[in-house]
């Protein structure tokens, strides 16, 4: 083992170690679907030569006596056969001195799944498509070029926490919306920890056009898509409660940094319903909501607040098994504040030399509620969602909202065991 390279965990990283559960795991998983079966011997050479290209991700996280860190190891990943649950537990007893992020496959599909301490969505697919360019590379050595796959980013770039690097001890003066308890899904959850996972892929020209009538974007098209079929879904006596989406923000896109760590913040727009509402007054409402808080004051403010917290003096001189109780009550009481949360990873690229041996990509997040991932590919739209409850009411109804605007949706699930 190696032990002349560590890293510290970023604040963000402390939140998912705190928090991970059976349930939610705090972990992700991102997937791209080729046009062709894998073969396991050539994906385990390509994960190895990507591994070898990302150090930052070849690590183990130990316990100091303040905070976890990072130590690298020499252990290089292996691939295997899909044979459990997307996002699975990462971070336990018997991952104790191995990596946190494991790749599998299943017929023409490449998984990745990463616990998010060690990377956010921008790294984990940056990630995964050097491991698939490795692969097409080792397959089809006369059909595909030598390809630069990355930023070309320094290592020390690369391991950077930009959070630290780019936090700033001034107050801020933006004035925050203060957030209230949001309403939360009601409904008996699935059993033994289970998660249902559904795919949704629809033609994202389709939406776009219905979004640009409205003069909304996509991502405010989506979410007021699902805050209507939450609240047709929630009992008359809890609409006086609002029905808040979260949303996760990729900070490399208000600061320069090439970060593969964890670099994204998160913000959230809250809708409390009246009679009158209806879906494009939702949406109008939302976008007009979201623009407010996506301006670089806004973000600046809430990366300050958030940083903050560990420069308190009193914090940092606890003990780490009283600080995660600590950090868990938080998160906990963030949460409170949360319906469900929205990620759009946005229109993902790839050299066009890979373009047509690559169908889709998805990604799954690990949820204790409703999780719902949109990304882009070669035209189409994957709606990827986790949800902890038996019930499929709200699901459905979302869907249905996409088909009864006239959209074509097709469905993958999983199958739950009551």
């Amino acid at each position: 083992m190696a032990h002349d390279t560590w890293y510290r965990m970023d604040n963000v990283a402390k939140v998912f170690l705190a928090s991970a559960n059976d349930r939610d795991t705090r972990s992700f998983r991102m997937s791209c679907t080729l046009n062709e079966d894998i073969d396991e011997s050539t994906l385990n050479q390509a994960v190895q030569l990507a591994a070898k290209e990302r150090p930052q991700y070849q690590v183990t996280i130990l316990r100091g006596f303040f905070w976890h860190y990072m130590e690298q190891i020499d252990m290089l990943p292996t691939v295997k056969m899909e044979d459990e649950r997307p996002c699975p537990m990462l971070i336990d007893s018997k991952t104790f001195g191995k990596l946190h992020y494991q790749v599998t496959y299943y017929h023409n599909r490449i998984n990745l799944d990463f616990f998010h301490a060690i990377a956010d969505g921008n790294g984990a697919i940056e990630f995964l498509n050097l491991i698939v360019y490795h692969y097409l590379k080792l397959r089809h050595p006369n059909e595909i070029p030598i390809l630069a796959m990355t930023s070309g980013a320094s290592e020390a770039d690369l391991s950077q926490d930009s959070f630290k690097h780019y936090f700033s001890k001034k107050n801020s003066t933006v004035k925050k919306k203060k957030q209230k308890i949001a309403y939360h899904l009601k409904g008996v959850k699935l059993p033994y920890n289970q998660l249902l996972f559904m795919e949704v892929h629809m033609n994202v020209d389709d939406i776009l056009k219905k979004a640009k009538d409205m003069n909304i974007t996509l991502t405010a098209y989506v979410a007021a898509k699902l805050m209507m079929s939450i609240y047709r879904d929630m009992p008359v006596i809890k609409r006086i409660q609002p029905v808040t989406i979260s949303m996760p923000v990729n900070l490399r896109n208000y600061y320069p940094s090439n970060t593969s760590r964890n670099f994204f913040n998160s913000v959230t727009v809250s809708h409390l319903f009246k009679s009158t509402d209806t879906f494009e007054s939702v949406a109008e409402q939302f976008s007009k909501d979201l623009k407010e808080e996506l301006t670089p004051e806004m973000v600046e403010a809430r990366m300050i607040d958030y940083e903050k917290l560990e420069n308190f003096f009193f914090i940092r001189m606890v003990p780490l098994f009283m600080k995660n109780p600590a950090v868990n009550i938080v998160t906990r009481r963030v949460n409170r504040r949360v319906t469900a949360v929205l990620s759009n990873l946005g229109r993902l690229k790839v050299p066009e030399e890979l373009n047509s041996y690559i169908r889709s990509y998805s990604a799954f997040c690990s949820t204790g509620s409703l999780f719902t991932v949109l990304s882009t590919y070669n035209g189409k739209l994957v709606m990827s969602i986790s949800s902890a409850y038996k019930s499929t009411q709200v699901l459905r109804d979302f869907i249905k909202g996409f088909a009864d605007d006239g959209i074509d949706v097709t469905v993958y699930s999983t199958e739950v065991y009551n």
